[in-house]
């Protein structure tokens, strides 16, 4: 059966990045042996509300990834964020070295990932319990893995900001709502592919929102240019709204 492209994979715009400034404040630990960064919610001691954070070709261990979660735990949510790159994310390689071989580099690190997130979600589960409000979401390279997880039925609500390696199928099974935040250009996730997902949404009367910010591009959500307004207030607009979808289906 077909099963149609809408997300193409990182393209030559994910290789590049603006350094964003700030200190993580969050923690190191292993997790199904998998290091994860996680941003625990000052003054909780058993944290109600989870976010799973799913990342880009950076890695949940690049700063700018860490800062967005250390936000989202400054208000109230325990977020974790694997790092399925094992050290070897985009952040740690040489941006400027053209004879990398950037598709056998995905290629490679996308098996891995379908290795390692199976059990570790399972291990969080395990640690933190079934009982929690499990909410997910993933940025380009992260997003394949939140459209899975709203297969589910223990997830609350997902999200998912400039998408990569989508299909329709992903669309036509989700079971739980969804947040698409997306830019105005987009190589791996174009107009028609987004008026696409929107349909098939539409046709299985799913719970969604699309978010469409206008004067930015791909990577906007986590590596903008904070010194251009309109890439600033998109980027921070995104990671509140992303955060008001959460809370609002966590019960708040």
């Amino acid at each position: 059966m077909s099963n149609p492209v809408l997300a193409g994979p990182p393209g030559e715009c994910c290789r590049q990045t603006v350094h964003h400034v700030g200190t993580p404040r969050g923690s190191l630990e292993p997790i199904a042996g998998v290091v994860t960064y996680v941003a625990r919610p000052s003054g909780i001691a058993d944290p109600e509300k989870i976010i799973l954070f799913f990342s880009d070709v950076f890695g949940a261990l690049y700063t700018n990834s860490q800062l967005v979660m250390d936000f989202w735990a400054d208000n109230g949510f325990l977020v974790l964020g694997l790092d399925y790159f094992e050290g070897d994310s985009k952040a740690l390689l040489n941006l400027d070295d053209e004879t990398f071989d950037y598709p056998g580099w995905i290629r490679k690190h996308q098996a891995r990932a379908e290795v390692l997130v199976p059990p570790w979600l399972e291990a969080v589960r395990e640690r933190y319990g079934n009982e929690k409000k499990y909410t997910c979401v993933g940025y380009c390279f992260g997003a394949p893995y939140v459209l899975d997880l709203l297969k589910t039925d223990w997830i609350v609500a997902g999200a998912f900001a400039h998408p990569a390696f989508l299909n329709e199928g992903h669309f036509e099974a989700i079971q739980r709502p969804l947040l698409m935040c997306c830019a105005e250009v987009d190589h791996t996730f174009p107009l028609e592919a987004r008026r696409r997902a929107e349909d098939l949404l539409v046709a299985r009367r799913a719970t969604y929102t699309i978010q469409v910010f206008g004067g930015v591009k791909h990577g906007f959500g986590l590596r903008g240019d904070m010194s251009v307004p309109v890439e600033r207030w998109a980027k921070e607009e995104s990671v509140r709204t992303i955060m008001g979808w959460f809370g609002h289906f966590c019960g708040q």
